[in-house]
């Protein structure tokens, strides 16, 4: 049997203490985070969730890429948000010409 505490049980008896035992753990928490070197290494999940947004920005580019291929002719993204933005304010506020 595994002696291990969920963070939802230690809240639970972090709870129980008075503020100001509460404010002593922060402070022992605190400087034990101090003391730690700067390059600790990752945990495997923080790595793998690291590793999977890479991967997810990676396709994400590869589309915004495909995307450009396949735009033909010249294009100002300036001047397309700018058409954009009077398309909507002409639904908002139509002009009366």
């Amino acid at each position: 049997m595994s002696n291990q505490v969920t963070l939802e049980q230690l809240e639970q008896q972090v709870m129980q203490l008075s503020p100001q035992e509460q404010l002593k753990l922060v402070m022992h928490i605190s400087e034990h985070l101090s003391a730690m070197p700067l390059g600790v290494p990752m945990m495997k999940d923080e790595e793998s969730l690291r590793r999977q947004r890479e991967k997810e920005a990676d396709e994400l580019l590869a589309l915004c890429d495909a995307a450009a291929e396949m735009w033909e002719g010249t294009f100002d993204a300036a001047e397309e948000i700018r058409l954009m933005r009077w398309d909507r304010d002409e639904q908002i506020w139509p002009s009366k010409s």
